[in-house]
């Protein structure tokens, strides 16, 4: 008798713990449900690109590089390293050379954007871009928009005055020397190694010796 005890007891304990897996096996409506995803807030920006209004709507995590390429379109600025370290993403906002990776959209509202297709076309080139073709500067064209676009920039600086580490004597105005050049263009990475074509290039259209 004990020992049928024994073997009914252990059935029930089979039959209890097979029934307790496949009620646990049931997907549950709340255990499954999927959390609530708090949607992201989204910002309007204004900006003049490339001499046009452009409005967008973003999300405000945005890049300045990522609002030109996805949103408008303007893939002539290039994505490198996206951390600011190459140059290829370098843009001209409000006269001044900036890295797009590194800015927020949001933060250019109301400011003037200009990239490589703003500053000149296929059929009538900016000074820049046409240097850069007489000199062999482009080489592969990655990092060229970027390149062109810091050179605008850097003569730019030159006429203004604006000082660099370059300058000897802080007190004069720097001139487009080839070291002066060097200097301000170091941010902007080519592996071609065409540096001394785009001075080159620079120096031809600020009509100086590299």
């Amino acid at each position: 008798m004990a020992s049928e005890t024994f073997q009914l007891s252990r059935r029930e304990m089979l039959v209890t713990s097979a029934t307790t897996a496949a009620v646990s096996a049931i997907p549950s409506e709340t255990a499954d449900a999927a959390p609530a995803v708090e949607a992201v807030p989204t910002y309007k920006v204004a900006m003049t690109v490339n001499g046009k209004p452009r409005a967008l709507t973003l999300d405000p995590r945005t890049t300045l590089l990522d609002a030109l390429r996805e949103h408008l379109h303007l893939t002539g600025t290039k994505k490198g390293c996206d951390h600011g370290q190459c140059g290829a993403c370098t843009v001209i906002v409000n006269g001044e050379r900036i890295n797009a990776c590194l800015s927020l959209a949001v933060q250019h509202d109301g400011d003037a954007v200009t990239t490589i297709e703003g500053l000149g076309t296929s059929e009538r080139l900016h000074p820049m871009q046409a240097a850069f073709v007489k000199h062999d500067g482009y080489q592969c064209g990655y990092c060229t928009p970027g390149q062109i676009c810091s050179a605008v920039a850097v003569l730019e600086e030159i006429r203004r005055g604006i000082p660099s580490h370059a300058q000897a004597d802080l007190m004069t105005a720097p001139q487009p020397t080839g070291a002066e050049m060097r200097e301000r263009m170091s941010g902007n990475i080519c592996r071609c190694g065409a540096y001394s074509n785009i001075v080159e290039a620079m120096a031809d259209v600020a009509g100086a010796s590299a």
